[in-house]
Formats: structure tokens, sequence, C-alpha cells
């Protein structure tokens, strides 16, 4: 027969038996609630957010395979005797050549020539400029390269144009004439007159060296010394150089030349035969 203090010390122990297989199972479904959580964080897939940069691309994708795919390729690597690989070429590149609407390509010539754009690439419309963004991000995201500036237009002229000045003769006068008038070149091909170009395309031309045009990256040209040279272009178009008269078309020596033989050698012959005639 059990004695009171043994029965004493068994109830004594039961609260304290009791209360261990609580916390026992309170640290056991806590623990079991941890791991289904971590669990389900790292099993269950994240939610897809559509993101504005998702829809530029998206849309630069479906401008691609409307305008471009043909010669360029379903993946940008290019399509034998049609077009090059457009991976690593950068959004400069693709502002320039379709906002000057060499591409898409008229034809397999020497050089692309610069034609209207297609309506859907007008850099001068709002809608445009949203696809022209759109195209390039797209072909940009394939290998990155060259990117255009985060200023455009008026924000690309520099403040000095004699800098910009000395610039252009020492880079760029040795094919583009010293007022961007352009000239010949081996092969066919030729450097275009620089007139109807804006700004981006200017710089985004520096930035690519698009045809037989070396690439003018930041190591070459800093990106104020490329708005220097931009202000230097504009300052010389439509007579703005020619303070002494008439500009002879601004292709240097050779109107010059022939204007001297034409006019002067003839106004000489006509002057002394005027003087043998009356002696």
């Amino acid at each position: 027969m059990d004695s009171p203090d043994s029965r004493t010390a068994r109830r004594s122990r039961r609260p304290r038996g009791k209360l261990r297989r609580r916390l026992r199972g309170g640290l056991t479904l806590g623990i079991g609630l941890l791991s289904a959580g971590v669990l389900y964080t790292m099993l269950v897939p994240q939610p897809q957010v559509v993101t504005a940069q998702d829809t530029l691309l998206a849309q630069g994708r479906q401008l691609y395979n409307n305008t471009c795919i043909s010669c360029h390729g379903e993946n940008l690597q290019g399509v034998h005797n049609r077009g090059p690989s457009l991976i690593g070429v950068g959004e400069a590149a693709v502002h320039f050549q379709v906002s000057t609407g060499r591409m898409p390509l008229a034809r397999q010539e020497a050089q692309a020539l610069r034609k209207p754009p297609l309506p859907e690439f007008d850099p001068d419309t709002a809608r445009g400029r949203k696809n022209l963004r759109a195209l390039s991000a797209y072909v940009h995201a394939h290998g990155g390269g060259p990117e255009m500036p985060p200023q455009s237009g008026t924000a690309l002229i520099g403040e000095d144009t004699a800098r910009g000045g000395l610039l252009f003769r020492l880079n760029c006068a040795s094919c583009h004439n010293f007022t961007g008038r352009g000239g010949a070149l081996t092969a066919g091909k030729y450097a275009p007159i620089l007139n109807p170009a804006t700004p981006d395309q200017l710089y985004a031309a520096m930035l690519t060296g698009p045809q037989a045009m070396p690439t003018f990256g930041d190591r070459q040209l800093t990106p104020e010394e490329k708005e220097d040279i931009i202000a230097y272009v504009l300052s010389v178009r439509d007579q703005k150089n020619t303070p002494g008269g008439y500009n002879l078309g601004e292709i240097g020596p050779a109107a010059e030349g022939a204007v001297a033989w034409l006019v002067g050698v003839v106004a000489l012959v006509a002057i002394a035969l005027w003087l043998g005639a009356r002696t």
C-alpha cells in the first residue's frame, strides 16, 4: 500500500508531465508550420508581374517580326546574302539605320541609301519615336552594344562650336568635306551629306560607325566633344558658312577651281582680245 508521501509525489509530477507534453506539442507544431512555409516559398512559382520594360520588349519583338525578321533571322543571327547579325549592335545602331530609312534595305548595294523612314518609325511623330524605342530596346536586349544618350534633340547640341569645328576637321572632314557635304570613297561607297541628319542621328552615327565610317566611342571622342561636333555641323548648314557670297555647293577646291577657270580665265581672254582690238 502506497504511503501518503508517495501519493503526494505522484500528484506533484502529473502537472509537470502534462506541461512538458504541451510544450513539446507546441514546439513540434511550430517547427511543422515553419517547414511548410519554407517549402511553399521554395516550390511555389513566383507570380509573373508585367513591367513596363516587358511591355516595351514585347512591342519591339512584334515590330521586329513585322519588318526585320526576313533579313536578320528569327533570333537576330542574320540571314546569308540578306542581312548581318544584329546581336551586339546596340540600340544606337538601330536608331540610326531605321530613323534614316536605310533599313529596311531597298536592295543590295555597296551602301545603304538614306530615304524616308517607314511611317511607323518616323522620328518626327510620337508614334514613330515610341516604335523606335521599342525596336531599339528589343535588339539591345540581345547582346547589348552602343546606347543612345539619355538626352535627345537640341540637348545634344554643344556650346563650343569652334572646338567642334576643329574636331570635325581632324576626324571627319577627310570623308565628309569640311562642311559636311560628303564625298566619294572606294568600292562604290561614299560619305553622305550631313544636312538632313538630326542631332540624334549624328550622335548615333559617331557611336556606331555605319558603313565605311569608323566608330568614335567615348574614349575617342567624349560626349561633350561629340556634342560640339554636332553644333559645328548645324552651324555650317544652309549657306551659314558663306559670309563672302554663294557657297558653290560647299564641295571645296574642285568647284572653286572650276569657277576660277571658267570665269576668271575666260574673262582674262576676253579682256586681252578687247585690248588687242583697240590697238
